[in-house]
This record gives structure tokens, C-alpha cells and sequence, in this order.
């Protein structure tokens, strides 16, 4: 096999959505939904919501207190395999969640030369240790759980709690959201890993147990595995973090913020900012304080939402983010301009990514489109290629260069 990159697509997957009937005192009336995405009318009646780490249970009922612990441990194999369950405290209340086990499958496994095995093995097993040393992974559940939750509040008309398992649910609740890391997995294609984590997000109704909502959300890297190892396995701990950054705001964004709209976002030159080569995605800056500027395209045509074509675009705001290679730096949100000066100083001599989102009103409430990217077609933000290079969810994002030296 050729040792080079091998990016395998793993698009965003959900089941369907089942609806059920809007009066609170009538039986729950089931009926198919085909949207991937949370269908409106639960989005407008369920309020008060509570997050919990773990598996959704697999009985009907879920009121009152749910003390029956998290599912076992994925099942790994040699090293990964002897990992148990980790308890700890979350404002003072215990919490058990399971270490996610990275698994090379074995046919793949049992194809490869004593010499690949090895360095395989020893990278599986360098990132189980990694896992199981921290109670404070960000590939943990109860760190998810907690994601979600903070991203929840900025929902506007949401009033979400974190709970433990063992904690009892408010009788007010309206609907339990629980949130849990499901699978990892390496997969090897000569001297390329390709590492996935998976979590599932399951929405119940507290009144009877009833399934609204369920869905996937799969996040992907790839590089050789001695990028992977180098300087202290650095584009594993990015891909960790990147990893609960996307998958966290993907729950979401699926469940309360997101509408489906033909739309095309491209990122511009400015005063300040000037393309490299004539290439949208590329720009270069010497400001250290750049102005960023975008386009924004709702497209015609059948397949656009009836809402939409009634959009001015003009009145839409927008969302702003700008990364470094590690993490997010930099936000700006509800900015309602076509444009935005960043207002604190970024590092000169470095590449930075950012993208935008606009926010739309739909049926009096601010619904979020895609973030800005150059491939918005493939799955959103877990199509990596190069770890080392940039993280899977920021890879195509417009990057930004800010040049070395006075301006």
C-alpha cells in the first residue's frame, strides 16, 4: 500500500424523527418525519430540558429520578481492553461515564506487516493511556454533557440543566437529552491512521418516555501515523478537542438552530485583507487587526425553502469565528453588517482559519444556516485530510495569514 493520505467520508447520519401530537393531554399520536433535522413544532414546545451523560435507557419510562447506571465499555481489544468505568464529581454530584476504547479492526489488523503492527499497537495504546490518564478528556461524557448544555443556553427560548444519572428530573421537565461518546475506531491504510469518534444524542419526552428525536454524529481525521506521534502526539490532543467542539455544537445545531436553505456563502478581499493567487479561500493580511468580509447568495429555485424567498438579506446577521490550530480564538455573533473588524490583536507570523454562519428568522424565531466553507457539500466539518496540518472541522475554513513584521 501506498503510504499516503486516505480521507474515508463519514457524513452526519440521523434516524428519522417521529412526531407527536402538540396538546400535552391527548396520546401521543406517531407520525414520520423525513427531515434530518428536529421538526419545528417540537422545537417551539419543548422549553426546559435536561442533559444527561450516557446512553439514552432502553425502557419507555424515564420519569422521576433515573438512577440505573451508563451501558458497559465498548469492548476494546489487548491494552484498551483492561480500561474501566471512571467516576467523578460534577458540582459535587457523582457521575460514572465510560472511556471510549479505540479498536483496530481485525481484518485490517491482520493484514499488516509485524513492523505497521507495532507502531499501530503502540499508538492505540499510547492514546487509550491518554484517555484513561484524565478524568478531564474532552472525549469523556460528562465533558460532552457539559458542552451541550452551555451551547444549549444560547438557544433562545431554552431553559437547559445538566444533571448526573442518579439525580432526580424536575416533574416540569419537558424533554431528556442524553449524550454519550457510542464508538472510536483507527483504521489503517499503510502508514495512514484515520481515527474516528462517534456520539449519539437521544431526545425523550419526560411525560412518557417517548423518542423524538435520535441522531449520529461522527467526527473524522486522517494523517501518517508519525504525524499523528509527533511532538507529544500534539494533532491527537487537537483532534480531541476539535472532536468535542464539532460534535457538541452538531447536537445542537440539528436539534434547535438549524434550517435547511440553498445558500452560498465566499469569503472576500477588504482593505486589509488581500487573496493569495486569486484564491477566494487564501488570505493574507498585515494587519494584525484585520477587517474579514463575506458574500452571502440565497439560491432560487425549487428546492429552496418557501421562508426563504421571502429573506432580505440585507437584514440577516451573522456569526463569526476565527481558529488557531488548537482552538477557537476569537467570536463575534449577531453581526449585521456583510462585514467585521476583528476587535483584539491576532499573532503575527501565523495562519489562522475563520468562517461565518447568518441567522435567519423562520416563523419568529433566529434559525442558523451552514457555517462558510469551500466544500459545503461534503459532510460538515469531520472530512479531515491532513491532522497535522489543520484540524478536521476547520480544514475548509477561508484561512487567513497575517504576515510577519510592521504593517
Amino acid at each position: 500500500m501506498n503510504p499516503i493520505i486516505r480521507c474515508t467520508l463519514i457524513f452526519v447520519m440521523a434516524v428519522p424523527v417521529f412526531a407527536i401530537a402538540a396538546d400535552p393531554n391527548r396520546q401521543a399520536v406517531i407520525v414520520q418525519q423525513s427531515d434530518k433535522l428536529m421538526a419545528e413544532e417540537y422545537r417551539q414546545a419543548v422549553s426546559k430540558i435536561v442533559v444527561l451523560p450516557g446512553a439514552s435507557p432502553s425502557s419507555r419510562a424515564v420519569t422521576g429520578s433515573y438512577r440505573k447506571e451508563t451501558d458497559g465499555l465498548i469492548d476494546g481489544i489487548d491494552k484498551g481492553g483492561e480500561i474501566g468505568v471512571f467516576r467523578k464529581d460534577i458540582g459535587g454530584i457523582p457521575i460514572s461515564f465510560p472511556i471510549p476504547i479505540l479498536t483496530v479492526p481485525g481484518m485490517i489488523f491482520g493484514g499488516l506487516s509485524g513492523s505497521i503492527k507495532r507502531q499501530i499497537q503502540d499508538f492505540r495504546d499510547a492514546l487509550t493511556e491518554d484517555l484513561a490518564a484524565s478524568t478531564e478528556s474532552p472525549l469523556s461524557n460528562d465533558a460532552l454533557a457539559t458542552d451541550v448544555f452551555w451551547r444549549l443556553r444560547d438557544v433562545p427560548g431554552l431553559k437547559p440543566k445538566v444533571f448526573a444519572l442518579t439525580t432526580p428530573i424536575p416533574a416540569d421537565t419537558d424533554a431528556i437529552l442524553y449524550v454519550s461518546f457510542t464508538d472510536s475506531s483507527i483504521e489503517v491504510d499503510g502508514k495512514v491512521a484515520t481515527i474516528t469518534f462517534t456520539a449519539t444524542a437521544t431526545l425523550r419526552r419526560l411525560s412518557d418516555g417517548q423518542h423524538l428525536y435520535e441522531n449520529q454524529v461522527h467526527y473524522q481525521d486522517s494523517d501518517k501515523l508519525t504525524n499523528w506521534t509527533a511532538n507529544e502526539k500534539a494533532a491527537w490532543r487537537d483532534y480531541a478537542n476539535y472532536a468535542r467542539h464539532y460534535v457538541g455544537r452538531e447536537i445542537v445545531a440539528e436539534l434547535f438552530e438549524r434550517v435547511e436553505v440553498q445558500q452560498t456563502l465566499l469569503p472576500k478581499e477588504t482593505d486589509t485583507v488581500s487573496r493569495v493567487k486569486k484564491n477566494d479561500w487564501q488570505g493574507v493580511t498585515r494587519s494584525a487587526m484585520p477587517t474579514l468580509a463575506w458574500s452571502l447568495v440565497l439560491e432560487e429555485g425549487d428546492q429552496q425553502a418557501s421562508w426563504a424567498k421571502t429573506v432580505n438579506v440585507a437584514d440577516t446577521t451573522y456569526d463569526l469565528e476565527i481558529y488557531d490550530m488548537h482552538q477557537l480564538v476569537y467570536s463575534a455573533k449577531k453581526v449585521a453588517a456583510l462585514q467585521h473588524t476583528v476587535e483584539l490583536e491576532l499573532e503575527k507570523c501565523k495562519t489562522y482559519r475563520w468562517t461565518v454562519r447568518p441567522t435567519y428568522e423562520v416563523a419568529g424565531a433566529p434559525r442558523s444556516g451552514e457555517w462558510m466553507r469551500s466544500n459545503p457539500d461534503a459532510a460538515n466539518g469531520n472530512t479531515g485530510k491532513a491532522a497535522a496540518e489543520a484540524a478536521a472541522y476547520i480544514y475548509d475554513f477561508a484561512s487567513l495569514e497575517i504576515k510577519c513584521g510592521r504593517r
